[in-house]
């Protein structure tokens, strides 16, 4: 809405000083044009504001114009809650409300906190997404957050690892986990945790319900994610870790193996320890295990130590010859080439000395 942005430049105007058209532009995210009638319009509604021309110039308001327009609307005190969050604020569809009420709370502000504020603000940032991996495509993200803010029912279709199926939903809470958006909704009489980006489809029906008494959202986050972690690791590894293993550990397992390290005995002469670490079913503790390098001995149980050495004499035997496997087409590895091939086979550039076929691979 127009009266929303106007009050957005004012208060920007209000609490950082001069700025140009440019940069409002871009905290506005509308075009420069769009500015300028801004400006016109701010001016025509009795609003003080200067334009200093040259390249040090800008738009700002006269000397000791401030106004106290700075009441926050119900959305705008919500979407406080995230304000060390604008990523997934925006995500929400709360970037601009975010944005607006934290200018509408600087402007309240005195100008020792409000300077405080800012420099706080200049300092710090909150990148929630883990590294080397892309967030989520969380097309649903919207409209499940409405959902849950009206308590309104969902029609969705999910994928899960066996397929496809359709449930309704009573959303009860929006959870963001390592980059990850999380639905909590009540299925039936059950409580269930849904990967939103996994939804195909969402429907909302228009029909309300009453939230279970006395549900808490960060509760039951923390027994789901403990009854995960339980179910997750289905086994323990008894391993022998090097030096540089060791530094490995947390940051492959995270808590699980920062963990383990720390139950863990006194290092040997060489600093090598054994630990006990929760692992996955077979096929994913060899692979991860196998990321440690040489540096970690499967000790136990048996089992696992002979799935880690087969994994192993597989990759040897693979690389034992130094070169890869043929290309569709190329003799294999150990075949003869022939040392006269045809000549449509080699074509050499003008003024090379041409060489055996043998010393020119």
């Amino acid at each position: 809405m127009r009266a929303d942005r106007l009050l957005a430049l004012l208060l920007l105007l209000q609490n950082r000083g001069r700025m140009t058209a440019p940069e409002l532009a871009a905290e506005l995210e509308v075009s420069v044009r769009t500015v300028y009638r801004d400006i016109e319009a701010l001016g025509a509604s009795g609003v003080p504001v200067r334009a200093d021309r040259g390249p040090d110039g800008g738009y700002r308001l006269m000397n000791g114009y401030r106004t106290r327009l700075t009441g926050l609307t119900d959305t705008e005190a919500g979407a406080l809650f995230l304000a060390g969050a604008p990523g997934p604020a925006r995500d929400l569809g709360l970037g601009p409300v975010l944005a607006t009420a934290q200018l509408k709370l600087q402007a309240a502000l005195p100008d020792g906190p409000a300077e405080h504020s800012r420099r706080i603000q200049d300092r710090f940032h909150l990148d929630a997404p883990a590294w080397f991996r892309d967030a989520d495509p969380v097309a649903h993200l919207a409209p499940v957050a409405h959902a849950v803010w009206e308590q309104r029912v969902l029609r969705a279709r999910y994928r899960r690892w066996r397929g496809e199926v359709d449930r309704e939903l009573r959303p009860l809470g929006i959870v963001l986990k390592g980059g990850i958006w999380y639905a909590v909704a009540q299925v039936d009489d059950a409580v269930r945790t849904y990967r939103i980006a996994r939804f195909l489809e969402v429907e909302a029906t228009g029909e309300g319900f009453e939230r279970p008494a006395g549900f808490d959202l960060a509760a039951y986050w923390a027994e789901s994610s403990r009854r995960l972690e339980a179910a997750l690791y289905q086994g323990t590894a008894r391993l022998r870790l090097s030096p540089p293993a060791r530094k490995l550990l947390p940051m492959y397992y995270g808590a699980v193996g920062r963990r383990a390290l720390e139950a863990a005995g006194e290092p040997d002469g060489d600093g090598w320890v054994e630990v006990e670490l929760p692992v996955e079913g077979p096929a994913v503790a060899v692979g991860d295990l196998l990321r440690l390098g040489a540096g970690a001995e499967v000790l136990g149980p048996p089992a696992l130590r002979r799935a880690v050495a087969d994994a192993v004499a597989a990759l040897a035997d693979r690389y034992r010859n130094g070169s890869p496997a043929p290309r569709r087409g190329e003799p294999e590895r150990g075949a003869r080439r022939p040392l006269n091939p045809p000549r449509t086979a080699r074509r050499w550039p003008a003024g090379t000395r041409r060489t055996r076929w043998a010393d020119a691979r």
